[in-house]
């Protein structure tokens, strides 16, 4: 059951629970009343039988009092007990009398001076008992009255009533405490388990246990919470985990960063001291000297040149200049202006496009091909070496293949080759073949124009990089004009 549908029927019965318990002891009570009075359950003599008996008893009780000669006070008692009043007269004289008159005293007495011997007569509610005694041969006349049955049931329902009040006020009392301890167990529990169960949750992810799990079994508004929260420590623990191989690139990149700048600063250097000490004393060997600094001072800027795209991509800044371009005649151009230049360099390079249409910046686009082909030269350890580029299309994707002769690279390594300053040499005993920021250049180019990039194993032997980008001439309001 929901929480929703808990705390309804809560609020049902906390209203119908007390209702119902204190109709049920009211009518209980009204019926103990009724019973009590219809039946003659109060202290007065309402049936004739009765009152003789009583009478009689009282009487005895008299005549034993006068024969023994005591005060006849004792019989107040008695006479208090059963409602009733007495008066005893001795030749006319009263000697005894015991409870309030009433008005109808003096007629029922008058009415029983006409009958003999013993005699009861009853007016309005009120009964008479009369007899003569005898005793020690003094006569004594006594008149025994019941109570008056109206004020007497009159007394007896106030009695009743106030009882009856308390009662119920006890009884909603109560069921209004026990309702709402029912109550608690039956809706705030189950609202206060859940709760638990969050708080501990988030005192476990506070701790820096982002592994844990909520286990909650119960269908109801509190289990999409929990799933919630599920979700929330798998993304936290992600982030986290991100946050810190974020970390870990920054340290590698200061790392690769001294590491890569210091060895062409420190050729420069020991090239300059070569010629202030003078070790360059031919002008072959000065001339030598001087196009080795102008090399790394090439390669030098290059680096930074790279870096500072690098950095600028990781923060989203750099300029973008996207237009429709054919990708195989820009493929084709880039080739030929290097083509001669790479095969007296050891690599012969050979294409295979397809006519494909692409939305993209042409620069960027230059800069992650101009990089590809340059790996293939800087890792080529044949004397003759061969690159093959390969453009195909199929339906709206279109992929872009550079395949090399190379060394190639460990399968272990290639997950981890577009990352910045990764080398499949792990020592980075070899400086100068790279910066180490080439593919990861490639890879934000690539994913920021909507491909993907991979590398494999090629079938030459080598390396194989694979770029897939979405083909086609729709811009959705991009720049046209590829013209720098």
């Amino acid at each position: 059951m929901t929480v929703r549908k808990r705390l309804f029927w809560s609020n049902i019965l906390m209203i119908f629970v007390p209702v119902i318990a204190t109709v049920f002891i009211g009518l209980l009570c009204v019926g103990i009343i009724w019973i009590s009075f219809v039946n003659g359950a109060g202290l007065d003599l309402q049936d004739t039988e009765d009152f003789h008996r009583v009478c009689l008893a009282i009487t005895e009780t008299i005549e034993q009092k006068l024969d023994e000669e005591t005060n006849l006070t004792s019989l107040n008692a008695l006479l208090e007990n059963n409602g009733m009043t007495a008066r005893v007269f001795c030749r006319e004289n009263e000697v005894y009398s015991f409870g309030a008159a009433d008005e109808n005293d003096a007629v029922l007495m008058k009415a029983a001076e006409f009958l003999n011997g013993n005699a009861v007569v009853s007016h309005n509610g009120r009964s008479l008992y009369k007899t003569n005694q005898k005793v020690n041969d003094i006569p004594y006349t006594v008149y025994i009255l019941s109570g008056n049955h109206s004020e007497s049931d009159y007394a007896h329902l106030k009695v009743a009533l106030t009882i009856s009040t308390i009662v119920i006020v006890v009884t909603i009392f109560l069921s209004i405490l026990l309702t709402n301890q029912f109550l608690t167990k039956f809706a705030f529990r189950r609202i206060a388990e859940p709760l638990n169960i969050l708080t501990n949750g988030v005192h476990e992810i506070r701790d820096g246990n982002l592994d844990y799990h909520i286990d909650y079994g119960n269908c109801d508004e509190f289990l999409q919470v929990c799933e919630d929260f599920n979700e929330m420590a798998v993304r936290l623990k992600e982030s986290v985990t991100k946050q810190q191989q974020q970390e870990q690139s920054r340290k590698e990149l200061l790392a690769g960063i001294s590491h890569d700048i210091r060895s062409p600063l420190t050729s420069i250097q020991a090239y300059v001291e070569g010629l202030l000490d003078g070790v360059a004393k031919t002008p072959e060997a000065q001339r030598h000297y001087l196009t080795t600094i102008k090399t790394k001072a090439e390669n030098l800027d290059h680096m930074v040149s790279q870096l500072f795209l690098f950095s600028k991509m990781e923060l989203g800044e750099y300029p973008e200049h996207t237009c429709v371009l054919r990708l195989d005649e820009k493929v084709e151009a880039l080739v030929s202006e290097v083509r001669a230049e790479y095969e007296e360099k050891g690599l012969r390079i050979e294409t295979e496009l397809t006519p494909v249409s692409v939305t993209a910046d042409p620069i960027q686009l230059e800069r992650v091909i101009g990089n590809i082909v340059e790996n293939s030269l800087k890792y080529q350890e044949k004397k003759f070496g061969m690159l093959r580029i390969t453009l195909t299309s199929s339906e709206n994707r279109c992929m872009l293949a550079f395949d090399d002769d190379g060394p190639g690279v460990p399968q272990e390594a290639m997950p981890h080759l577009f990352e910045v300053f990764y080398r499949s040499d792990p020592a980075r005993q070899n400086p100068q073949k790279g910066s180490g920021l080439g593919l990861a250049i490639a890879e934000r180019v690539v994913s920021h124009a909507g491909g993907t990039i991979q590398a494999g194993e090629s079938e030459l032997g080598g390396l194989r990089i694979e770029i897939c980008m979405p083909c086609g001439s729709e811009l959705n309001g991009k720049d046209t004009d590829c013209g720098r």
